[in-house]
């Protein structure tokens, strides 16, 4: 009997099954989510990584149950998000893509109000406030109106305000969406040190490759379907040890586009980097990418050579890339200019 409740008892914090979500007006449809499943363990920190459009925010607003799924089940903690929606907000906390603090009121006042909202009882408030905001830097700024506060400052309240409440699952859609790579990386040791404390489950959607690379798994999704879903290391190893970016004239582009599908086969993604660039695999059976190089055809401007990322991984999959970010991309590891 006592194992039986353990099993019981021992569910995901996330479980969806063969969600889908339809928008229908009267002009047209358009499925947004489509036939998707998924688990979250707890404690997990689980990454939806794929453009705008993609399906992520409408996957996340039927997870917090802003939204009502048009055919599927999904639970949260075990409880099913359609049946009993208020137990469900009881247990998450999300930081929306969009602002959503109160900028007539000032930090302690936006903790005061979301606190209570929750039935906090007084002190326990006080003491959380206090505490969330000397985590991310806000306690001497605790009195001053949020319309006095930068994007940064503004993004470390929602945080704070997001965790007030104690929540198992936290939810994070594009939390850091226009802010500076420094600011980014601040917002992230606050979540991650929020996730050691309290063991929380973490569910992100985000088109920054670094983020999701931190992620225990990464779902990668592209018009409403799951395409991969595995841990980052997992997903960049699939492509093999390299990717190789070439440079050449023009008029030698067909060319070695025709020479490598002739000698790889069609299957080979040959991707257009831009600025006379195309990228590509390193063949699994290929051992040496210098003696590749050696045997193109045509007028070789440069060659990089580096560790596959993410956004190959999405190329290889769908087709086209991700949204450009402005850091995190893997390092290069080796570089050849000229004639080789």
């Amino acid at each position: 009997m006592e194992l039986h409740r353990a099993l019981k008892y021992n569910h995901p914090m996330i479980e969806v099954e063969k969600l889908t979500k339809i928008y229908s007006s009267s002009r047209s449809k358009r499925t947004a989510v489509d036939d998707v499943s998924f688990s979250v363990p707890k404690g997990e920190f689980f990454a939806l990584l794929g453009p705008n459009g993609a399906g992520k925010t409408t996957t996340i607003s039927i997870l917090a149950t802003i939204l009502s799924p048009t055919s599927g089940e999904v639970r949260v903690d075990g409880i099913d998000v359609r049946k009993d929606p208020h137990l469900v907000r009881q247990k998450i906390g999300v930081i929306f893509q969009d602002p959503s603090l109160d900028d007539r009121l000032s930090a302690f006042e936006n903790m005061e109000f979301h606190g209570r909202l929750y039935g906090m009882p007084r002190e326990v408030r006080s003491r959380r406030s206090e505490f969330l905001l000397n985590m991310v830097e806000l306690w001497d700024r605790r009195n001053d109106l949020v319309r006095t506060f930068s994007g940064g400052m503004r993004r470390r309240l929602e945080i704070a305000r997001g965790l007030m409440h104690f929540p198992q699952l936290l939810i994070l859609d594009e939390p850091t969406i226009g802010l500076d790579p420094k600011t980014r990386r601040s917002l992230w040791e606050y979540i991650h040190r929020a996730r050691r404390e309290w063991t929380m489950t973490i569910l992100l959607t985000t088109h920054y490759l670094e983020e999701a690379d931190g992620a225990d798994r990464v779902a990668i999704m592209d018009q409403g379907r799951f395409v991969a879903l595995d841990t980052p290391a997992a997903l960049k190893k699939s492509l093999g040890p390299e990717v190789i970016i070439l440079e050449t004239p023009e008029e030698n582009r067909d060319s070695l586009r025709k020479h490598l599908v002739g000698r790889y086969g069609p299957s080979l993604e040959i991707h257009d980097e831009g600025e006379g660039r195309i990228s590509f695999p390193l063949p699994s059976h290929e051992r040496s990418s210098v003696q590749l190089i050696r045997e193109l055809p045509g007028t070789i401007l440069s060659v990089t050579v580096r560790t596959p990322h993410l956004d190959d991984v999405f190329i290889q999959l769908t087709g086209r890339g991700m949204v450009p970010t402005d850091e995190g991309t893997a390092p290069f590891h080796r570089v050849y200019r000229g004639k080789l």
